[in-house]
């Protein structure tokens, strides 16, 4: 099993609610202001873009939205091409092993899908602190569409002082994803 880096907070769980970003519900228009890398955490959020012809440079899937596994369509469009990698992450934490696969595929040459055993949602907050700025994030907000966070040196601050009030090493966190900006 891997080790768990942080873990989310009951009293956190509101703050995630509000979006990084302007949320959209048409893949074309999110895309005509999304700059590359772009990562794509969520299997719907990963089926819409590909289905507007754009592979993610990064996408994190599990096989589950909103708590029941996605449909057979939605699984199979997710990019052939891409490289997979499976990882291991439980609900409410970030592991060391999505946490050292997400960097890793940032960094990679060609596109890259994290299999996550567990739950990817909150792998949206290291990728924004991973990711070069003016990068883009992009992630589903339930019942409403998928967000657009374009990464900026003060997105970054806000999503630092989030993911430093997790439990756990949060030094360490910022160590992996590369992140030195903070505090």
């Amino acid at each position: 099993m891997t080790e768990t880096v942080v873990s989310l907070p009951r009293a956190l769980r509101g703050e995630l609610k509000e979006p990084l970003g302007p949320i959209f519900t048409d893949a074309e228009r999110l895309l005509e202001t999304a700059e590359t890398p772009i990562v794509a955490v969520g299997d719907v959020v990963t089926y819409h873009l590909e289905s507007a012809g754009v592979t993610p440079d990064v996408a994190l899937v599990d096989g589950i939205t909103k708590r029941e596994r996605v449909a057979p369509e939605v699984r199979e469009a997710v990019s052939d091409d891409a490289r997979r990698v499976t990882v291991e992450n439980p609900a409410g934490v970030l592991t060391d092993d999505l946490l050292t696969a997400l960097v890793a595929a940032i960094e990679a040459a060609d596109p890259m899908v994290l299999v996550v055993e567990g739950e990817e949602d909150l792998a949206a907050l290291p990728a924004v602190l991973a990711v070069p700025t003016g990068a883009s994030v992009v992630y589903g907000q339930p019942d409403e569409g998928m967000v657009l966070a374009r990464v900026s040196p003060e997105l970054q601050a806000e999503v630092a002082d989030l993911l430093a009030r997790m439990d756990g090493e949060t030094d360490r966190l910022f160590s992996l994803v590369g992140y030195t900006d903070c505090r």
